[in-house]
């Protein structure tokens, strides 16, 4: 039995706290100093510092990160989707290091700020074959004692466009991915229905959740929104299917929102954001209020799609209130419960669930022992400062502390 005591600590800003944990789970939360100390635990030092759920990035591409390397600079052309898609294709191989090294020293730097579940996307098409995916089960493999890692098998150039897609995401599934995904169905292969024919249908035949990025925007967005959820009626996958970037969601008037936000939370279907500005803000307010699970994730991480991203979700977590323009401290620390929570309930729909904006669960007993160590004065204020001096704590067990893996 592995137990592990951290002593003085404030859950969620809460009253400082002795929390003792034991084979990877939350078994006991009493007072700072009544925590009684087992014979060979191991005793971490909490200094007064916030307790929090450690952080779920659900929306990564560790394949095309260029984190570590010197910066370069941007170089697609404007024209929108295709354009950043060939870029990454003219440039990924000339890369200082291999797809394996960046991946790994990307995914240890998330797992350094306090995160230790991700879904990460690994793209598979006629260019690259298996090769990116290959580098991804590596940085999976090794970091595999600090973190949970959900690999998705991702069309970037489309499923159809091509020959040999569909076949090579079966073999991706064969070969360390977890979950299928796909990219625009109508805007990019402009076959909604084979392509969906084809995600839907590796799902079911390798018994996998699908994840589709969806760019499309107002009508068409919306109308691709509806196909899925016809297929996941159609073939039970309640909770096993999530919406990436969900950019027609922010084009719907609120009555419309409030809908459409009705029909995911009725199928179970999630959505993961970036948090992106502009007029891409996400109706999270209505979404929570049906209980859809919603999730945040980084994206790419300085790469030849764009020079953002730096391995923090704490940063980004600021990022979405900012780009929310929250200022209360409940709605804050709401972003602070979907970086985190909400993330793990997308990843495992099992996990438990965020009850509302209000709702601050994670740190009970009985709980996972995923959790992260935040020097603060309370929740709001760390998210605004980001501060230095984490733990991370991965099944009961310190894998990283102040910048540094364990």
């Amino acid at each position: 039995m592995t137990t592990t005591l951290i002593q003085d600590v404030r859950p969620w800003g809460g009253a400082p706290s002795d929390v003792t944990l034991q084979d990877g789970v939350i078994t006991a939360v009493s007072p700072a100093g009544d925590g009684a100390t087992t014979p060979g635990a191991t005793v971490v030092a909490g200094a007064g510092r916030l307790l929090l759920p450690s952080f779920t990035d659900t929306h990564v591409h560790l394949d095309s990160t260029r984190i570590g390397l010197p910066f370069r600079p941007h170089s697609a052309q404007p024209g929108g989707l295709w354009n950043l898609i060939d870029n990454d294709r003219q440039n990924w191989r000339q890369a200082e290091k291999s797809v394996a090294e960046r991946a790994t020293l990307t995914l240890g730097g998330a797992i350094e700020h306090g995160m230790t579940r991700a879904r990460a996307f690994a793209q598979v098409d006629a260019d690259c074959g298996l090769e990116r995916l290959e580098g991804v089960v590596a940085a999976r493999e090794a970091h595999r004692d600090r973190a949970d890692v959900q690999i998705v098998a991702f069309p970037q150039a489309g499923i159809l466009l091509e020959p040999g897609v569909p076949d090579l995401l079966d073999a991706a599934l064969r070969n360390g991915a977890d979950a299928i995904g796909g990219l625009d169905p109508c805007g990019l292969d402009r076959d909604p229905v084979r392509h969906l024919d084809v995600v839907f249908g590796l799902a079911e035949k390798h018994g996998v959740p699908i994840d589709i990025h969806l760019h499309e925007g107002g009508t068409l967005g919306a109308f691709t929104i509806d196909l899925i959820l016809e297929r996941v009626a159609a073939l039970d996958m309640r909770g096993q299917v999530t919406i990436s970037h969900a950019f027609a969601l922010a084009d719907l008037d609120a009555q419309a929102a409030d809908a459409m936000a009705a029909a995911l939370a009725a199928h179970d279907v999630a959505v993961a954001t970036i948090a992106p500005g502009g007029n891409r803000v996400l109706p999270i307010p209505a979404l929570a209020a049906h209980g859809v699970r919603i999730g945040l994730g980084q994206d790419g991480q300085r790469d030849y799609w764009s020079p953002y991203g730096n391995t923090d979700m704490l940063d980004r977590t600021w990022q979405l209130a900012f780009t929310r323009n929250l200022r209360h401290d409940e709605l804050i620390e709401h972003c602070v419960a979907i970086a985190t929570v909400g993330g793990a309930s997308l990843v495992d729909p099992s996990a438990t669930r965020l009850g509302g904006v209000a709702d601050r669960p994670g740190l009970a007993v009985g709980d996972p022992a995923e959790l992260v160590l935040v020097p603060g004065e309370t929740v709001t204020s760390a998210v605004m400062d980001r501060p230095a001096g984490r733990t991370t704590i991965h099944a009961g067990r310190v894998v990283a502390h102040d910048g540094t893996l364990v």
